[in-house]
């Protein structure tokens, strides 16, 4: 299927920025609300104009983490997911309503894409995800500290973007122009999966030395797979939003506007009886998403 028209990115400033690690010479697209390069963050940091957001295990953290950040594990944050709750945590790491944050992980990006996308949801439009993990933030030769970072608690108001949150209830509305978008690998999918739902696994939408590729090459994989620019994506994998994060942070990378998380994903779906697809005497040969 082809698209009828091809897929297109907002305008964005490109800037060059000096970097103190090394293999730093191509320019990256930084973008407030979807993905911060290293240079950038590099940056950011010298000027104490940003909120780094570790969201690895506490005992991680402890050993070792990016200048400036705080500890803030996804498991925190799912503990009770409630805008309320959210937005008290984000309040007590300093942040307001103006400030960047930039989330890392060591874990290719999910975990943090979930964090971000939460500071999103509840109203904190400036949340991007590290271009790198944080392994390799310390191979490209960018410092890291020891030292427990805290900072003053700031004023910040909950305004909840409906926009790009998906419940039950939305994913079963039916909608000619809505996409399902199954993100977890190939295999899981044709095991079973919510019907009509099209796989896309976040496995296809990395890069070498980056959680996620190029938005150019992100959408021209899109146009491949017959995604037009004017659907309504609703990103799902199999449990609390993670991996469905990194895709969702994908889309909005290749420039699509209409991208929502269904958080819940496929452990709800299944939880609560509803109908799947399934492939009980699967022939596994075709495991491309291709």
């Amino acid at each position: 299927m082809k698209l009828k028209r091809s897929l297109s990115m907002d305008s964005q400033k490109k800037e060059t920025l000096s970097g103190r690690g090394s293999g730093l010479e191509s320019e990256y697209h930084s973008t407030p609300d979807t993905v911060c390069d290293v240079n950038t963050l590099s940056v950011l940091i010298r000027k104490k104009n940003v909120r780094v957001v570790d969201v690895r295990k506490e005992e991680e953290y402890a050993k070792e983490h990016i200048p400036g950040a705080v500890s803030l594990p996804l498991a925190r944050i799912l503990e009770k997911e409630s805008p309320t709750h959210c937005i008290e945590l984000l309040q007590d790491i300093g942040v307001n309503e103006d400030l960047p944050v930039v989330t890392y992980d060591d874990t290719f990006g999910a975990l943090a894409a979930r964090v971000a996308w939460t500071f999103q949801y509840i109203g904190h439009q400036h949340s991007s995800i590290l271009e790198v993990t944080f392994s390799q933030w310390k191979n490209m030769g960018f410092r890291t500290e020891k030292k427990s970072n805290s900072y003053k608690w700031q004023p910040h108001p909950l305004k909840i973007n409906q926009s790009i949150y998906a419940d039950l209830a939305y994913v079963e509305k039916v909608s000619s122009n809505k996409v399902l978008v199954d993100s977890r690998e190939r295999l899981n999918f044709l095991s079973e999966h919510i019907p009509e739902a099209v796989n896309l696994p976040y496995t296809m939408l990395r890069a070498d030395g980056r959680v996620l590729s190029k938005g150019d090459d992100i959408r021209r994989f899109l146009q491949n797979r017959g995604i037009h620019e004017n659907s309504e994506l609703v990103t799902y994998c199999g449990s609390v939003g993670t991996l469905s994060g990194l895709v969702y942070y994908g889309l909005k990378l290749a420039g699509l506007k209409n991208v929502r998380l269904y958080a819940r994903s496929f452990k709800e779906w299944k939880a609560l009886g509803k109908p799947k697809t399934e492939f009980k005497d699967a022939n596994y040969w075709d495991l491309s998403a291709e």
